[in-house]
């Protein structure tokens, strides 16, 4: 097989896979370069991303493929539940929700149709209907509707807040919680006063957001790996309230501006959308169970493994 590699460094750091590709031969027009990406034969980190807006990392590795097969979408994905209401995906970091522009491909929307297809089913014959969104860097469950009613039933769910929401985080520094969690409770607006989201103690102003966080491992005095409950849903809640805590998430690259400690290096931000409950139509009660997926745990194991751990 014809392949080209190289290591991501230098001006290359945050640039999408196409310009890299470009840049280093792999292509001579942009066209040419996105067909590449788009067709499976861009390889990051020994995995086909076929995301054209995927941007890149210092230290991963970046391999041309020429004659590879276009991959099946589906294998960035698991679709962990589909029935005749609802369809539930187990979603990597790296992938949008849904599409923030009508032509962004490589969507959980394009992963859930990429399953349908590799069964034999027509998938733009069956609707998706959006009822909530998890962070482009976040992996874990997501669900859509496939029917108006059950877009309807869980819309009302996450309106009144009763969808069970857990997630596993890793925050910077010794955060100490009491066994039953700590709870945080501020008021959300669009702009704090420094262009990002944030709480604001302004009278009458934002959105109520409410989150339960738990410290579950103290890794050395670096990291706290952490269980969070989700009682608003409101747009990057754990990742600012954690870091108004003092202990942003690790790999996170917004909410950093005022903390003044050691960032931790991570390929990718250590959010997971691990548990997911609600009730269909029917009144059948549904759970899903989430594992940490590899590049997690590779993470956490890397920072285990460097700094001293501690019961």
């Amino acid at each position: 097989m014809n392949t080209e590699k190289f290591v991501v460094e230098g001006e290359d750091v945050g640039q999408t896979l196409p310009a890299v590709a470009r840049k280093h031969g792999f292509a001579t027009t942009w066209s040419e370069a996105r067909r590449l990406v788009s067709g499976g034969k861009v390889f990051l980190d020994g995995r086909a991303v076929i995301d054209e807006t995927r941007r890149v990392r210092a230290g991963q590795s970046i391999e041309l493929k020429r004659t590879a097969p276009r991959p099946r979408p589906f294998v960035e994905g698991r679709l962990v539940h589909d029935d005749a209401q609802v369809v539930v995906l187990d979603k990597p970091s790296g992938i949008s929700s849904v599409p923030f522009e009508k032509r962004e491909l490589g969507t959980a929307m394009d992963l859930i149709r990429a399953h349908w297809r590799a069964d034999g089913k027509k998938a733009t014959d069956m609707p998706l209907h959006i009822v909530h969104r998890i962070d482009k860097d976040t992996s874990g469950l997501i669900v859509f509707a496939k029917t108006k009613l059950a877009e309807r039933f869980l819309a009302a769910q996450f309106r009144t807040h009763v969808v069970g929401r857990r997630y596993r985080c890793v925050v910077h520094g010794t955060l100490l919680t009491p066994p039953t969690g700590k709870r945080i409770e501020t008021r959300f607006v669009d702009d704090r006063g420094d262009g990002i989201r944030g709480s604001t103690r302004a009278p009458g102003k934002g959105v109520s957001a409410l989150t339960w966080v738990t410290a579950v491992e103290q890794i050395g005095e670096a990291a706290t790996l952490c269980d969070v409950r989700l009682e608003t849903g409101k747009t990057h809640q754990i990742r600012i309230h954690l870091a108004e805590m003092g202990h942003p998430l690790v790999g996170e690259t917004v909410y950093v501006r005022d903390y003044t400690g050691e960032l931790l290096p991570s390929q990718r931000l250590l959010l997971h959308a691990a548990t997911l409950a609600f009730e269909l139509p029917s009144g059948e009660k549904l759970t899903f169970e989430s594992l940490l997926p590899s590049d997690f745990n590779a993470e956490l194991a890397a920072l285990r493994k460097k700094y001293k751990r501690t019961k």
